[in-house]
């Protein structure tokens, strides 16, 4: 039986522009049976492992175009799930032009489910022991040199209106190395200058402490004290807050605040950061993320150890934290090229008329 549901359709984040990009999966509807089950897991998601709201909006974006794959399939059962299914699914994702890196999200959503499915005796069979993910390539992450991160985290007018919030903002990126979920989750109350550190609330729901510097204490101080009460005064004439705010209710109030008064989103930041590294001629596909790569880099070049640099960015695996030892052979590489007398380069410059 089918479900009175409105259909889902799903565009392929990761494709490129010169494959098919913004095409949509065919719209068929989920069968009741699958809805049901992806309801009690999203449940599962949130109440035992703690995902976050966004974390579960994707799986359940990636699960409901399995969904509509099982659907046109005429899968009715879980007994009918078999790795030749899943595989065909895969395919299919894959000739829509998605990425490695999409199409093993879609892997890792549908491990999840399948081991959930045998935990809780759906079905009878592992399925995830013959479900590997796509191999993928693995892209160096792009950072700035110290000159261009200076450039980039100081451009904020302070005379102008935001700037100083903007500052505070670029200065906290690069200071803490924060996600820009993170930054914008921050709390009153999860900023201590005084004592120079800040906590953050990352993926899974895991807490940490992160030294801030000198130079963003010092942004986040002027933007609090010139700035922030502005935005204060337009949030209570939106009739967002009543003022005086009471000590608690200032505590939980977000500490970055929008042009209105209200939290500031993931999407003005990031127009922001892009905006700020256009004006300063910042080369490349500027992002908040940006920012926190180059943290990770210049702490590691700086003479940091990687478990260090784990804790500070939040990693779960140090693998995830590796790939910044890559970034450094590369400028290894680099220098060695450049400065070593039997190098390419060298040898090319003595036999140049």
């Amino acid at each position: 039986m089918r479900a009175q549901v409105k259909p889902v359709s799903i565009s392929p984040r990761g494709a490129s522009r010169k494959s098919v990009a913004r095409r949509r999966v065919s719209r068929v509807a989920c069968s009741r049976d699958f809805l049901e089950s992806l309801d009690r897991f999203r449940v599962y998601l949130n109440a035992e492992c703690g995902l976050s709201p966004r974390t579960l909006e994707a799986y359940q974006r990636d699960l409901l175009a399995f969904g509509e794959f099982l659907g046109r399939e005429r899968v009715a059962s879980w007994d009918r799930l078999n790795p030749t299914l899943i595989q065909r699914y895969l395919i299919e994702i894959s000739s829509h032009g998605y990425r490695e890196t999409t199409i093993a999200r879609h892997v890792t959503t549908i491990r999840v489910w399948l081991r959930w499915l045998h935990h809780t005796r759906q079905i009878a069979a592992d399925l995830t022991t013959m479900l590997e993910l796509p191999k993928r390539w693995q892209r160096l992450p792009l950072t700035l040199n110290l000159d261009r991160t200076v450039e980039l985290v100081t451009s904020p007018e302070i005379n102008q209106r935001l700037g100083p919030r903007d500052r505070a903002i670029l200065e906290m990126f690069y200071a803490c190395g924060l996600r820009v979920s993170e930054l914008c989750g921050l709390r009153m109350r999860d900023v201590q200058l005084a004592a120079g550190y800040v906590r953050c609330l990352g993926k899974g729901n895991r807490e940490r402490v992160v030294p801030i510097g000198s130079a963003a204490r010092d942004a986040v101080a002027a933007y609090l004290e010139h700035e922030r009460p502005k935005l204060l005064n337009i949030a209570a004439r939106k009739g967002r807050i009543d003022l005086p705010l009471s000590q608690r209710a200032a505590a939980e109030l977000s500490l970055f605040l929008s042009r209105t008064g209200g939290p500031i989103e993931r999407t003005a930041v990031w127009r922001m950061v892009r905006r700020e590294a256009t004006r300063r001629g910042v080369p490349g596909k500027i992002s908040p993320h940006t920012l926190r790569h180059s943290f990770a880099t210049h702490l590691l070049e700086g003479g940091a150890d990687l478990r260090t640099v784990q804790e500070l960015l939040g990693h779960a695996s140090i693998n995830t934290t590796e790939i910044y030892t890559h970034v450094q052979t590369r400028q290894l590489k680099e220098i060695h090229e450049r400065c070593h007398p039997r190098s390419e380069a060298a040898m090319k410059k003595r036999r140049a008329p």
